[in-house]
């Protein structure tokens, strides 16, 4: 592998060399941002006038799509985004092009928020870089600052217990005319892994073995489970999916009819957009449970990989460089995703003073420094509940609880039963 790395270094290198031009295909999965890209890449260009980028943009739902199939066909764009959700599965498949000698040579970690960056690794956390994280995102708990302050309740901080929440919970779930009927729950949740995860971290718990092959609900993540549970199904603090039917649920809490909610800093936009001037919000970090031990960060990347079967690794490491740092613009990153690279994230246009959560946003930035914990697989989709339809998932067991179809002790069996059969598909 190294001697055909070689190869491909000296063959790219001499190409440069004698001002032959080198055309690099590229593929990202945003037409949205079609135009910032096709900026960048002029820049680029000028900056290395023996380098031609062809950028195609794909909508989101068909990115993978098409991209496996020019797997398949060995005709891999040269560049292309990569997920922290399939980065192992084509790492595992020699699909990508190991980067680290690249990394080494080139790269000061010290200028990126580097500790998102191991889920990008093969094997995960210990071995070598397969793609290169140009933005990060974690998750927060939102919060209605107006309802906090009619409540009488002090905004949450960051040493917040589960008790303290409780009790916010509950004061901070109103029925505001009398009707009989709730018209501002205290939370809103259900099974989705950004509504719970960070739960079960911030309680010392976890999901999956160290070596990440065995599901596992430790006893520390089956508290955190039945803690939320309980906020639905025995304090009435949190509606059901039915009591919430035809609002996606996103737009939950912007709307008013929850006054805290756990979802990723990605949602900051359609906060604001949804809600504008009707009342004040915040962020904070989920609460510590009775197991916390320290604070942890919900946090994975999205990146930039090459193809191992580039005929110009040199060219496209250097344009892989460009595209996931310097050569991005704030306006690239909306509300909260976080660019990977520092000197972007603390520029003031991207803290965004002037709109809401104002100062808070900043949060993001100093959780972006903690432990990092995520728990991306392979069959990471089927084993949450988001592949096969025959398969429950993790999402689906705590729904079907919240729905009465299972006891609790039913949806954990299940779960970890098909988890298993998942993770021993793609890992014996």
């Amino acid at each position: 592998m190294k001697q055909s790395l070689l190869i491909l270094l000296v063959l790219s290198a001499a190409l440069l060399m004698f001002g032959q031009t080198i055309t690099l295909e590229y593929w990202m999965w945003d037409p949205a941002f079609r135009e910032q890209e096709q900026r960048a890449i002029n820049a680029f260009e000028a900056e290395n006038p023996g380098i031609k980028v062809n950028m195609t943009a794909l909508e989101p739902s068909d990115y993978w799509t098409k991209l496996s199939v020019m797997a398949a066909a060995g005709r891999l764009p040269d560049v292309f985004n990569m997920s922290s959700g399939y980065a192992e599965q084509w790492a595992a498949d020699g699909l990508l092009l190991n980067i680290q000698e690249y990394v080494e040579r080139d790269i000061d970690m010290e200028d990126y928020f580097s500790g998102v960056f191991d889920i990008f690794r093969y094997p995960q956390e210990t071995g070598p870089l397969y793609a290169f994280p140009f933005a990060w995102v974690t998750t927060c708990m939102f919060y209605n600052k107006d309802a906090f302050d009619e409540a009488g309740i002090a905004y949450p901080t960051d040493d917040w217990t589960w008790d303290e929440f409780l009790a916010a919970a509950e004061a901070l779930t109103v029925d505001k005319n009398g009707d009989g009927f709730i018209d501002q729950w205290g939370y809103w949740w259900y099974g989705r892994y950004a509504n719970l995860d960070q739960w079960i971290y911030q309680n010392d718990g976890d999901l999956l073995s160290e070596c990440r092959t065995q599901f596992v609900l430790d006893d520390n993540a089956l508290e955190a489970i039945k803690f939320l549970l309980d906020l639905t199904l025995v304090h009435g603090y949190a509606p059901t999916i039915a009591e919430v039917t035809g609002i996606r649920q996103q737009d939950v809490f912007p709307l008013g009819m929850a006054a805290m909610w756990t979802d990723g800093v990605w949602n900051i936009e359609n906060i604001r957009s949804i809600t504008g001037d009707d009342f004040r919000w915040g962020i904070a970090r989920v609460p510590r449970g009775p197991q916390w031990v320290e604070d942890v960060a919900y946090s994975w990347p999205d990146g930039t990989a090459i193809a191992s079967t580039t005929q110009h690794a040199e060219a496209a490491w250097k344009f892989l460089v460009h595209i996931t740092g310097q050569g991005k613009t704030i306006d690239e990153y909306m509300g909260g995703k976080v660019p990977s690279l520092k000197a972007l994230a603390y520029d003031e246009a991207w803290l965004e003073l002037d709109k809401q959560p104002g100062e808070e946003k900043g949060k993001i930035l100093e959780w972006g420094t903690l432990k990092i914990k995520n728990n991306f697989t392979m069959g990471w989709s089927e084993w949450r509940g988001y592949g096969a339809a025959e398969t429950l998932g993790l999402n689906g067991a705590i729904d079907a609880v919240i729905h009465g179809d299972m006891t609790f002790e039913q949806a954990i069996s299940r779960v970890t039963r098909e988890a298993q059969a998942v993770l021993d598909r793609y890992y014996k």
